[in-house]
């Protein structure tokens, strides 16, 4: 199994209108008759290319279909590499580097009730990449931000049980801070369940003889 990769200099960043298009073109340009894995190994791997060209609104939809799959096979990230193929697992380096170029004010949040559409322009986010975008930018040292995701994880413990993304999120930020920690030298604890999704490819099992 090849390497995990790093994420590629960012050329572009297609809004999810666009995203959505392309992906859904090629969705239906698939051999009807292939096995479902086969189908979305092909339809991520579309999506991967563009992104490795630098298109990160592609990332965006790697990002979020690692974490479908992730949810569908009950965390088993072993499982998920199989299915996506071998250094394609979106993992916490391409996540970083994703939601650090994300422009906060062209993320669509609707209030509630709002009947509006998204401008062609926009991202629209799930709540979970929402709440990443926002830490790494206020990581970085930006206010708004930073006073944007304080108010988002108040809402944070009402969902959790609702949407089984959330957990995405957490992992992230544990990541983040642990990340943080060892630029800075400074000595932190694991958090609880860190292992169990370490948000990077699975190393290769090695080979056995004949």
């Amino acid at each position: 199994m090849s390497a995990a990769i790093g994420p590629p200099s960012l050329r572009e960043f297609s809004p999810t209108m666009r995203v959505d298009v392309l992906v859904s073109d090629w969705r239906a340009a698939l051999v009807p008759e292939l096995p479902q894995e086969e189908r979305e190994r092909a339809l991520y791997e579309q999506a991967w290319e563009a992104y490795r060209e630098g298109d990160y609104g592609f990332g965006l939809w790697c990002w979020h279909e690692c974490d479908r799959l992730t949810n569908n096979l009950n965390g088993n990230i072993r499982e998920v590499t199989r299915i996506l193929g071998p250094g394609r697992y979106f993992g916490f380096s391409h996540r970083k580097a994703v939601a650090l170029a994300v422009p906060i004010e062209r993320i669509y949040r609707p209030r509630k009730g709002d009947m509006s559409t998204p401008r062609t322009d926009a991202f629209v986010l799930p709540h979970y990449q929402v709440l990443c975008v926002y830490l790494a930018h206020a990581e970085a040292g930006e206010a708004r931000a930073k006073a944007l995701l304080e108010i988002a994880l108040g809402e944070i413990e009402d969902r959790r049980r609702a949407d089984p993304f959330l957990r995405h999120f957490e992992t992230f930020r544990d990541l983040y801070r642990r990340t943080s920690a060892a630029a800075s030298g400074t000595p932190t604890p694991a958090p609880a369940g860190a292992g169990r999704a370490a948000e990077k490819e699975p190393p290769a099992r090695p080979r056995r003889g004949p």
